[in-house]
């Protein structure tokens, strides 16, 4: 399992666009607009009909219901049903998004994510100057709910492909598949795929006075009970019909399918939506047998925690033993530093967009004369300077005369120091660009690693300057 920055640039929409409906549960009508957001804001809610307009990221581990959709809830605030606008824009391929409403759940248009991916596309959609981070997956991680005999996981993929099998265990709707080889292709394949109910279901929903934004253009109800009049009537007042009426095929009045197992794809657009509050991109292929929103983000919840420790002990797998890629004199032929600053003695790796190099601390070290001599630890400024150090190798990599550049810093941000350096420790560097480097300018994620474990990290801007 492990993190990295792909090539690929992230992506925003062009300009805000709005569409208008009301609510499935609550039956308000609602105001949804999509707006473009910057690099790594990922996607979030803002309610505009509260006060002080509070925002709520779409993150797993702000779901607390799961019951008829998935709901997000901070500070009291709540944003219900959000997997069908989630999963338009990442069926979309789109990683930064404000999503503003002024009441507490989007519009359900007609239960599928067909109107916003319409809208997405109307705004337009374009890169901005930042790459994706990626989880690619290396094993299998699974969650398996006792309860509902729901499982899902997760297996080593080249791309993000998704497959969900469901069994209800009715006549009218039984076993059914649905697979999403290749995101480019949920617009034609998954993105008309309504939500769906049973009968009895309806009728409890109607009972508790919810679904009152619901109608049959909405949802599919498929009838797995027999039809009383007296539930006839209920459903004439609640949808607004003259006449209701069973198909053959099982599906309440005269709605056509758009895919013989629409509910199985409506359900894959569910797992989509809902593991879009992971929070990071995913390399790997989902198997979601009998999936619901409960397991789903149970699912997502898992994933980000080990997202998040990975993130922290991602350390670098290289051979220390085996000759570097460039040694200490090398180092000294690209950059200006020399000792007892020159902080880095082997770069392991160097690419386009990352660089991997070592320290090793020996006792010598002049810093540890006056730095708790009698229990000497690295300074954490002088950590996060090798850092910048590193960096300066990836950026001075890009120049034909490296020797006669210097390298300056510009900003230190989100710097944080997780574990003491000692004597006898060996430190590895790794930084990767967060943006392309332009005009000189490099910004990066730095991690220092000593031990096994992730010691330090930091969020560096430098500029190169040609020496005058």
């Amino acid at each position: 399992m492990g993190i990295i920055n792909t090539q690929i640039k992230q992506k925003t929409i062009k300009e805000p666009v709005s569409l208008t409906g009301v609510g499935l549960h609550t039956g308000e009508d609602v105001t949804l607009t999509f707006k473009p957001a910057i690099a790594n804001a990922g996607f979030s809610f803002k309610r505009v009909d509260l006060e002080g307009e509070p925002v709520i990221a779409a993150d797993a581990n702000l779901v607390t219901n799961t019951q008829r959709g998935t709901c997000l809830e901070k500070n009291g605030v709540t944003i219900q049903t959000s997997e069908h606008v989630l999963a338009a824009l990442v069926g979309l391929d789109i990683d930064n998004v404000m999503i503003e409403l002024n009441a507490a759940e989007p519009p359900i248009m007609d239960g599928s994510s067909k109107f916003f991916v319409a809208a997405i596309e109307k705004a337009g959609i374009v890169e901005l100057n930042a790459f994706r981070e990626e989880f690619v997956v290396t094993d299998v991680i699974s969650y398996v709910d006792e309860k509902s005999g729901s499982e899902i996981l997760i297996t080593p993929s080249k791309s993000y492909q998704v497959t969900t099998m469901v069994d209800f265990g009715t006549k009218v709707l039984g076993t059914q598949n649905a697979t999403l080889n290749q995101i480019s292709n949920f617009k034609k394949e998954i993105s008309s795929s309504r939500t769906f109910s049973f009968l009895h279901e309806i009728e409890m929903l109607l009972e508790h006075g919810l679904i009152k934004g619901g109608d049959l253009n909405n949802a599919i109800v498929y009838v797995d009970k027999e039809l009383s009049a007296e539930t006839m009537e209920k459903l004439k007042v609640a949808f607004k019909k003259d006449t209701i009426s069973v198909k053959p095929n099982g599906i309440l009045d005269n709605l056509t399918l758009h895919h013989p197992n629409e509910a199985a794809r409506h359900k894959l657009l569910d797992v989509l939506g809902d593991l879009a509050l992971v929070g990071t991109r995913i390399r790997g292929k989902i198997i979601a047998n009998k999936p619901g929103h409960f397991v789903n983000t149970e699912f997502a919840k898992k994933l980000s925690k080990i997202i998040k420790n990975v993130r922290c002990n991602n350390v670098p797998n290289i051979d220390l033993n085996q000759p570097p890629l460039m040694d200490v004199v090398q180092i000294m032929d690209m950059l200006p530093h020399r000792q007892p600053f020159l902080l880095i003695d082997k770069v392991f790796e160097l690419t386009t967009n990352h660089v991997v190099a070592t320290k090793n601390v020996t006792m010598n070290e002049e810093f540890f004369k006056g730095h708790f001599p009698g229990q000497p630890v690295m300074p954490g400024v002088l950590i996060v300077e090798a850092m910048a150090q590193t960096g300066g190798v990836l950026v001075l990599n890009t120049v034909p005369d490296p020797e006669n550049y210097l390298t300056f810093f510009m900003k230190m941000d989100k710097v944080k120091f997780k574990q003491k350096v000692s004597p006898g420790d060996t430190l590895i560097f790794h930084c990767s660009l967060i943006t392309p480097i332009r005009r000189g300018i490099c910004h990066m994620q730095g991690y220092a690693y000593a031990n096994g474990k992730l010691c330090a990290e930091a969020e560096l801007m430098a500029q190169i300057s040609k020496v005058k």
